[in-house]
């Protein structure tokens, strides 16, 4: 039975394996547990690897530093595939405002963790976990600890467990301190239970009447051109008939248009071609529908890689085809099929027209699912080399006495971001189905967390039940409760944001989805998960980087 002995208890890469296995699924099936509807999911993973560190389980040392890291990389850079395509365009409108706010909230929490460093004499580094916890960040906290590490300071390993100890502490704290700064807000500014709202329409459907002289004469594609606006004309009354217009189709003064555009830029299509007509379709004088009758519709699936990244207006569908192409939808979002917009792969076109043309367009487009199930490993693997690469170069900033580098969760998440955001410009397929991405996140940071507990659990509880650990559950519990409830009072009554887009972005700017199913559950809408979506990128990317500024700086 000397076997057993050696491979459960005597430290090695199987023990490490069977160990860090063992904690993950232990925490996983915890996690499944709920406590007035409100569950800590993974996190449980967690506290599973402390309850393993106090009770004396031992591994490899470098086994587990190398999984932490490599799980921590993993869940970086997917998670920055994940936002990288709506990064840039949560800057947009509304998001502008939104993500502000968001970005006021992490630097005063910051500046306060800051401030009670000075004030309390806790170390920077601590006090870094104890807000790393506060604000349920994990890939802040592996960030902090990585630039603790390269600092090559004496005692900088402990100073990381030590860190990984104050986030334990805190992080169940920043679970329940945000759901009671949402009641707090809620009898502030929620009022009662909103009826369900939808979302703002982002397309709109209406016809117009051509009464503009500037347009007679002219085809749709130089209408377009001089327009500066984005939109598709899906049907022309022309001749006392409709027909489904392509770009070269000329426009005539009388004709009426079937136009779908963003519902901004309704009052500018109005101006450029003429009087809107009531879009009560019951009570039109045209029947648009009646070319329907001898066309199909079919949701056609983009699955060739060779039209990742091309422009719609390139393939000339319409000219070549005669078909129409009336919604395109990426990732649940519903976008204008306009001819400068990039496809990618994943994308559905839904395709109005006879059926020998959709047939051929399904040729163009692949419309092959199975293909999409195959996730190209070669970008996966290259943004990561890339991402650790980026991660490693040091950084000369004027005025700080050593230079700072992005780390193991910097530099992924950066890259994660870019090739998510542009990987398509340049032809580089970085699609991957939502489950395959949620999964390879899932396992990147359920390692993590597992590796993170098992070195902290040693010290926890003789931590937790003294008068230091006192103190931190105390500055933990400030550090979430004052900036959100400041901020988010400043929000609602200043910025005049809405009870659920307010809390919703307070949750996506603590990275704290434990909170958001508790926002939800609060109004009828899905408003809380649109703006948790919006700030969630920039806010979390700013925390990684951060963390790292401060600990150098100030150290």
């Amino acid at each position: 039975m000397d076997w057993i002995q050696e491979t459960f208890l005597q430290p090695s890469a199987i023990q490490t394996v069977i160990v860090l296995s063992v904690i993950c699924a232990t925490g996983l099936a915890l996690g499944k547990i709920k406590i007035a509807g409100i569950s800590l999911g993974i996190t449980f993973v967690f506290f599973a690897g402390i309850l393993a560190g106090h009770l004396g389980i031992h591994v490899d040392r470098e086994m587990i530093a190398f999984a932490q890291n490599a799980g921590l990389i993993l869940f970086v850079y997917t998670l920055g595939l994940q936002v990288g395509p709506g990064f840039f365009s949560s800057f947009k409108k509304g998001g502008i405002k939104l993500n502000s706010i968001a970005l006021a909230l992490v630097l005063a929490g910051f500046i306060m963790a800051i401030g009670l460093h000075f004030i309390t004499d806790i170390p920077l580094s601590e006090m870094m976990g104890l807000f790393s916890g506060a604000v349920t960040n994990t890939p802040m906290l592996g960030a902090a600890q990585q630039a603790v590490l390269h600092s090559a300071a004496d005692g900088s390993a402990e100073e990381a467990t030590r860190m990984a100890l104050a986030c334990a502490v805190t992080y169940p704290l920043g679970v329940v301190g945000m759901i009671a700064a949402i009641i707090i807000l809620k009898s502030a500014f929620g009022g009662k239970r909103n009826r369900k709202i939808s979302e703002p329409i982002k397309t709109y459907l209406a016809e117009y009447r051509v009464d503009n002289p500037a347009v007679f004469g002219k085809s749709i594609q130089e209408i377009r051109h001089a327009a500066g606006k984005q939109f598709v004309i899906s049907r022309v009354w022309k001749n006392g008939r409709v027909i489904i217009p392509t770009s070269d189709t000329i426009i005539e003064k009388g004709e009426r248009l079937l136009v779908i555009s963003a519902q901004d830029d309704v009052e500018a299509i109005e101006t450029l071609f003429g009087k809107r007509a009531l879009t009560d379709w019951n009570k039109a004088d045209i029947d648009w529908n009646a070319i329907d009758r001898n066309l199909i519709s079919r949701r056609i699936l983009i699955t060739k890689p060779e039209l990742n990244g091309v422009k719609l207006g390139s393939l000339r569908l319409r000219n070549l085809y005669g078909i129409n192409i009336t919604r395109i939808n990426r990732a649940g979002i519903d976008l204008l099929a306009s001819p400068q917009l990039r496809l990618q792969l994943g994308d559905t076109l839904t395709v109005v027209g006879e059926t020998a043309s959709v047939d051929n367009v399904v040729k163009i487009l692949g419309n092959e699912e199975k293909r999409l199930n195959e996730p190209n490993l070669i970008a996966i693997f290259t943004g990561l080399a890339l991402g650790v690469i980026l991660g490693s170069i040091p950084l000369q900033i004027p005025g700080m006495s050593m230079p700072i580098k992005l780390g193991i969760a910097g530099g992924p998440i950066i890259i994660g971001i870019l090739m998510g955001a542009f990987g398509p410009r340049f032809h580089i397929t970085t699609y991957t189905t939502q489950s395959a991405n949620l999964m390879l996140r899932q396992i990147g940071i359920v390692i993590y967390l597992a590796g993170l507990g098992l070195d902290a659990g040693e010290h926890f509880f003789e931590t937790v039940f003294c008068t230091e650990g006192l103190v931190w559950v105390g500055i933990g519990l400030a550090l979430t409760l004052v900036p959100v409830l400041i901020v988010g009072f400043i929000a609602g009554k200043f910025f005049k944001t809405r009870y659920a887009e307010n809390v919703g972005m307070l949750c996506g700017s603590m990275a704290n989805p434990m909170a958001l199913n508790y926002a939800n559950t609060t109004v009828d809408e899905d408003t809380p998960s649109v703006a948790y979506a919006t700030v969630y990128p920039l806010s979390m990317f700013v925390r990684v980087i951060l963390v790292q500024f401060v600990l150098i700086l100030f150290s």
